[in-house]
């Protein structure tokens, strides 16, 4: 006789007073002698499980007493509803099947865990709530960017991962590439956001972008994912409109859907419900006045760092835009201010409570000559942007686009202060495992 009918524990709540199977790892086990309680998860939700000793075979309550934490089981039993257990039903047990045993020194035990201790167990740690709460957020921010996008006519293009060109200064990772020299392993997918710009109008990329940097602080990771819209005929004025209706959506779609992940993660979320346009901006040189007034020692022409960040959103409740930085501090393709031009059309917006820079953009360079002298300056090898040069050759046009870091939105949504646990198996400088 076949099993009664299989639900994923989520959706226990539509079944009560049925009879059914569910399926997932054991949790916590506890047992009063005669009444016995074990709680399972299965990816969807957690569920108690009751286990009465006299209504039960004698060998189903024998194979309770053999439960581990996270062996996997099948188990059969009555749903019904008891408002004081997660989800508000618990199951009456009829029947348990042990599908995996656990070995009873499961790594991860209710107590302090060192951080390296949790990533060299990266993989059962992503078993925990918090981790799940996490990753619920995340899938939640990713399915809202490509709605965001699918909504307003965006078309989404995949670009390289392997490329000659490259868009930033930072390190890249090199390797062979059959007889063509080395490839690089993409720092973004702007460039080629551009050609599919002049295609397509308004596109956007979502994928892995890779950075070579010697870093260890909490904010870096060598493997990230990062969305980059690029739009015919928007300028920089533009560029940061659709960013301030990219984040607040983001923001609030969190809100609307997942309280009880926020919730999980202890999120404050008073510090996200003020997060809607418009957003405070600042340009560069009131930036350097700024953070110098309160203490730093930044000098007009450097980039602004990590403190500097920190310094310009201490009183702020929602993301701040520095605009129109310095030439010689920032890529190539940005396109010269007119008004100033020692200064290029770009933005970063800094997200509030010291999260630093999720998004960096600008209005491209359209101007051939000025694209090709730009490139000479940074020492970049000309014949790798030949097919570049041809979008300023063919029907040269104004655009822009900017790149949201996925990992570094995720962690100030989620209230992270290291973005290592917002992506589930992280590459950083000193880890390439699990």
């Amino acid at each position: 006789m076949s099993d009664p009918l299989f639900v994923r524990i989520a959706d226990l709540p539509a079944h009560a007073g049925e009879t059914v199977t569910i399926r997932g790892w054991v949790t916590h086990v506890r047992s009063s002698g005669k009444v016995a309680f074990a709680v399972i998860r299965d990816g969807t939700g957690v569920c108690q499980t009751v286990f009465v000793k006299n209504q039960l075979p004698p060998d189903v309550w024998e194979r309770f007493a053999a439960l581990t934490t996270e062996a996997s089981v099948s188990i059969v039993g009555a749903v019904r509803a008891e408002p004081r257990s997660p989800g508000g039903v618990e199951l009456g047990v009829a029947d348990l099947v042990i599908v995996g045993p656990s070995p009873a020194d499961y790594p991860i035990q209710p107590k302090e865990h060192g951080i390296d201790f949790l990533l060299d167990n990266r993989h059962l740690w992503l078993r925990s709530p918090r981790q799940r709460a996490i990753a619920i957020i995340r899938n939640e921010i990713e399915q809202a960017i490509h709605d965001f996008f699918y909504e307003r006519g965006f078309l989404r293009v995949d670009t390289p991962i392997l490329t000659a060109a490259i868009g930033e200064r930072s390190g890249l990772f090199a390797t062979e590439y059959f007889d063509e020299g080395n490839a690089y392993l993409a720092q973004t997918g702007q460039l080629y956001g551009e050609a599919a710009a002049a295609a397509f109008g308004k596109i956007y990329t979502f994928g892995p972008t890779f950075r070579a940097e010697k870093s260890k602080t909490r904010r870096h990771l060598t493997e990230f994912w990062m969305i980059e819209p690029e739009v015919a005929w928007n300028d920089s004025e533009a560029n940061m409109l659709l960013q301030e209706e990219l984040v607040s959506y983001l923001v609030q779609r969190v809100l609307e859907r997942r309280r009880a992940e926020l919730s999980e993660l202890e999120r404050d979320v008073t510090k996200l419900e003020s997060v809607k346009a418009p957003f405070d901006r600042l340009n560069y040189t009131d930036a350097i006045a700024l953070v110098q007034a309160r203490g730093s020692t930044t000098q007009w022409g450097e980039d602004l760092g990590a403190e500097d960040e920190a310094l310009i959103v201490r009183d702020a409740t929602r993301p701040v835009f520095v605009f129109n930085y310095p030439k010689t501090a920032k890529a190539f393709y940005m396109k010269e201010n007119p008004d100033d031009p020692r200064t290029v059309l770009c933005d970063d917006l800094l997200a509030p409570e010291g999260f630093g820079e999720m998004i960096g953009g600008s209005q491209r360079e359209d101007d051939y000559d000025k694209l090709v002298a730009r490139i000479k300056e940074e020492g970049l090898p000309m014949d790798a942007y030949g097919w570049y040069l041809d979008l300023r050759r063919y029907g040269t046009f104004p655009h822009a686009g900017f790149g949201l870091g996925l990992e570094r939105t995720v962690a100030w949504i989620c209230g992270l202060q290291h973005i290592r646990e917002v992506i589930a198996f992280p590459r950083m400088m000193n880890r390439l495992r699990p």
